[in-house]
């Protein structure tokens, strides 16, 4: 089954580990084929991943796009999520949900987790800012 996918002008896609971005009109593309595909929203660049969580959805990203350098983004993977876990024991239920998919080979669907573990740490910071606000 073909995915049908509407860009807007200027707009970025990332199709296989090809960077497309539209024209000044809005596009249609149609993908016949199983490939990797981001849109501009989900997609972090390498200067963003400025948190170890972002650092996570980005080698997690890199390995969706990226499958010949798997080996390279797994050890990065595992040795992100065992610094994260230490520092912050309550991400485990994400970093769980995430390696199982990694594992069985569910890049796309370890992607939609790793966004929820980034708005997570993003929760986690501003809640200890307040803390510290407060004492």
């Amino acid at each position: 089954m073909a995915l049908k996918i509407r860009l807007k002008p200027k707009e970025t896609v990332i199709i296989g580990s090809a960077v497309v971005t539209n024209g000044k009109n809005n596009s249609d593309l149609v993908i016949e084929n199983n490939i990797p595909i981001l849109r501009e929203k989900d997609i972090i660049n390498e200067e963003d991943a400025n948190t170890p969580c972002r650092r996570i959805y980005f080698v997690v990203q890199l390995m969706y796009i990226d499958e010949k350098n798997m080996a390279d983004h797994h050890n990065t993977y595992w040795q992100l999520v065992r610094d994260v876990v230490n520092a912050c024991p309550s991400t485990i239920l994400f970093i769980d949900q995430i390696s199982q998919h990694i594992l069985s080979g569910q890049h796309y669907k370890a992607l939609k987790i790793a966004r929820k573990l980034v708005a997570y740490e993003q929760e986690v910071v501003k809640n200890a800012r307040s803390s510290i606000r407060c004492i």
